[in-house]
């Protein structure tokens, strides 16, 4: 049996606010305080693959997403108390 996990990648592309990209890196980061492994990708593609098809249940989400005031994540951002995870893949490489 094939897992989930384990099958063809695709390649997308997200455009989103720069808090909530924030907040990705912290979700990481628990994952990590948690003793799991993971990346970004893995973690977006479970919180998709968690969520059920039900119409009023994705409206109810996107209704409560797009209430929220632009301050929302912001108490986020300082927590010390979550590991910091580097991130994976190729580095850029910067000149000064």
């Amino acid at each position: 049996m094939e897992l989930l996990c384990h099958q063809q990648r695709r390649t997308t592309s997200v455009l989103w606010p720069e808090d909530v990209d924030r907040r990705l890196n912290i979700l990481v980061r628990a994952a990590a305080a948690a003793g799991e492994r993971t990346s970004r990708a893995e973690l977006l593609a479970a919180l998709v693959a968690a969520v059920e098809v039900e119409p009023e249940q994705v409206a109810a989400l996107l209704h409560q997403y797009r209430s929220l005031p632009g301050d929302a994540l912001t108490s986020d951002q300082d927590r010390n108390d979550l590991p910091v995870v580097r991130a994976s893949g190729p580095r850029r490489i910067t000149s000064t």
